[in-house]
């Protein structure tokens, strides 16, 4: 299979399927990992893997359902309100790994029953929403993005981890793009 054309969206049902895998993966991976794991970063001003859960908690507590609905109820009358992207490095740093994860499973799994109360058509992703940076966004793109958002924290949980074994796999190093960064 190659890459979507142009007329090949993504549909309503293939993001949220993709959507609802995101909690299973990060619990997967995460619960019962070491602290000094779930801590580790990149340096000064990245983020580990507890901060990226922090990230996607406050995400789905306040991005992607409030601007889908706007999308809904007032299309391009009134720009989005500016996500604070940093929210979760000022709040709670000190709930454990499990609560973090426990609660973004929720957040995720209600809304997913939210995005299917809307009862959406396809036709509603062509909806425009105006973002206060980007301009006029589609609903869409939204949804899309909401799914790539996910999987871009996923792959930097990944970069993030696979750092802490960097100097561990000697010469192989050559072949793992991951650690080429």
């Amino acid at each position: 299979m190659g890459f979507r054309g142009e007329s090949e969206r993504l549909s309503l049902d293939e993001a949220a399927g993709h959507l609802a895998r995101t909690p299973f993966v990060l619990a997967a991976w995460l619960r019962g990992m070491p602290e000094e794991w779930l801590h580790a970063d990149e340096g000064p001003g990245t983020w580990s893997p507890y901060v990226v859960v922090g990230h996607l908690i406050h995400g789905d507590s306040t991005l992607w359902l409030p601007r889908a609905r706007m999308i809904l109820e007032r299309g391009e009358s009134a720009a989005f309100e500016t996500f604070d992207r940093f929210a979760q490095v000022r709040e709670g740093q000190d709930a454990a790994i499990d609560e973090l994860l426990t609660t973004f499973s929720r957040l995720r799994a209600d809304n997913l029953r939210a995005l299917s109360a809307l009862r959406l058509a396809e036709s509603d992703l062509a909806r425009r929403g105006r973002h206060p940076d980007l301009g006029a966004v589609t609903l869409g793109e939204l949804l899309a993005t909401w799914v790539v958002h996910d999987w871009n924290h996923l792959a930097q949980i990944a970069r993030v981890l696979a750092r802490r074994l960097d100097a561990d796999v000697g010469p192989w190093k050559a072949y793992l793009p991951l650690l080429a960064r």
